[in-house]
């Protein structure tokens, strides 16, 4: 192609973009602003001191006598969810394996435990720690380890929970539709997945999962009890099964009610759905070379992945199956993500593919009729758009955590997002130095 054909076709995908980004549900007169801050106050959902007794329950450290393990990741949900503060990214990883077969499908793996007298199936987790052997069972070991027959391996950063309760606030159909225009504009190979999921709490109904770098749930109740049972074994009403009864001595679920009804994972969706979205750092953000970094971002095609601001439904309105009804603190509020909640293939896939009895227990069972295998499959080489808000306050970058600078993140994107990494690399020293500094503001 000549300079001057290439010109023109960049020309054409910079108006595609910015129709994409046209697309994206505008402000209104009636809009609010999603409150930010690392502060620990609520966003208004909940009164503060509600708020704070929620993250004491969110970093309290559970043992044996609590339900922890018998396998395990963490001792509380904080380990993997605290900077700057709880609810947080962190450098926390977990380990997922699984296989090919002959197939040529992703098949989840069986990880023998206890001298391979039990099989571990079903998840594609593996979990770093066990409880024993210990006084009680001192011949008893648990242990996971992956078999050599696993060759698909792993690791996931864990996600940041800051603001997700304005995720959740998102209408499906927002999501849809974004995805439709990305993958209806002229020559761009940017093309987001939307997936449906099981509502844990809301049994044969199904949501478009947003959480997870899988998008595996769609409500973040149903995450907090997914995690409470898969990262530290603490059973709980929608996840009542252990993963082995090996060495379980404490009654199940562990996870009971209190003398408000209301058990810890309520309290855990309570929490995340009542916290600020990640402030940016305003005073870098004014910046004219982050400023000048802000329009370069846009213009090769970044925001059309990273999406900038993105609306929640009315108040009052039902989600997750009818389970939760958005409150006026989450209704109707404008969001600055830098994320799209969609699932792309940007050459980073990780092989994995969504393991549906690990993230749905019993609901499993009654699947509803929008979430099919096929569905799941296309999930293998796909990871979700990792939201740049609160990028800067994180030293280990990508869904594997491997990239440790912004410049190198960049660069690993391939795939879908070729085109505008091309771009990036044929900008000028300066300029791609202006989008980093654009980024260490987010």
């Amino acid at each position: 192609m000549s300079p001057a054909g290439e010109r023109l076709a960049n020309m054409r995908v910079w108006i595609a973009i910015f129709v994409v980004g046209l697309a994206v549900p505008s402000l209104t007169p009636q809009s609010d602003e999603a409150l930010s801050g690392f502060d620990n106050k609520s966003n208004g959902m909940v009164d503060d001191a509600t708020h704070q007794a929620d993250q004491v329950k969110f970093d309290e450290v559970e043992g044996v006598a609590d339900g922890l393990g018998p396998l395990y990741n963490a001792q509380s949900c904080r380990e993997c969810h605290q900077n700057p503060t709880s609810g947080g990214a962190s450098q926390i990883t977990e380990l997922r394996v699984g296989h090919v077969g002959p197939d040529h499908r992703f098949h989840n793996p069986e990880i023998p435990i206890a001298r391979g007298t039990e099989i571990i199936s079903g998840r594609t987790l593996v979990n770093d720690r066990a409880i024993c052997p210990n006084a009680t069972f001192a011949d008893t070991e648990i242990q996971e380890r992956v078999p050599e027959s696993e060759s698909v391996r792993t690791t996931r950063v864990s996600v940041n929970l800051l603001g997700d309760g304005f995720v959740e606030a998102v209408s499906d159909q927002t999501l849809i539709e974004l995805a439709h225009k990305q993958c209806k504009t002229p020559r761009s190979k940017i093309c987001g997945l939307v997936i449906h999921v099981p509502i844990v709490e809301s049994p044969g109904n199904a949501g478009v999962g947003r959480f997870g770098w899988k998008n595996q749930h769609a409500s973040l109740l149903s995450f907090s009890g997914d995690a409470y049972l898969n990262e530290m074994g603490i059973t709980n009403r929608l996840f009542p099964d252990e993963v082995t009864k090996l060495c379980n001595t404490a009654a199940e679920p562990n996870d009971q009610p209190g003398p408000d009804g209301l058990s810890d994972v309520d309290r855990f969706a309570r929490f995340v759905r009542s916290t600020k979205a990640p402030a940016r750092d305003a005073k870098l953000a004014e910046t004219p070379k982050a400023k000048r970094g802000s329009e370069l971002f846009d213009k090769i095609g970044c925001a059309v992945c990273h999406v900038r601001t993105l609306m929640t439904a009315a108040a009052g309105t039902k989600v997750d199956g009818g389970a939760f009804t958005i409150p006026a603190a989450l209704g109707g509020k404008a969001f600055h993500p830098f994320g799209d909640f969609l699932l792309h293939d940007v050459g980073t896939g990780d092989g994995i593919v969504i393991p549906i009895t690990e993230h749905y227990a019993r609901a499993a069972r009654r699947m509803p009729a929008e979430c099919t295998p096929e569905g799941f499959q296309k999930t293998r080489n796909r990871v979700r758009t990792a939201p740049l808000w609160g990028v800067r306050l994180r030293s280990r970058l990508m869904h594997d955590g491997a990239s440790v600078t912004l410049f190198d993140a960049i660069l690993r994107h391939q795939g879908e997002a070729r085109e505008v990494t091309q771009r990036f690399g044929r900008l000028p020293a300066g300029d791609r130095d202006s989008i980093l500094e654009f980024l260490r503001s987010l």
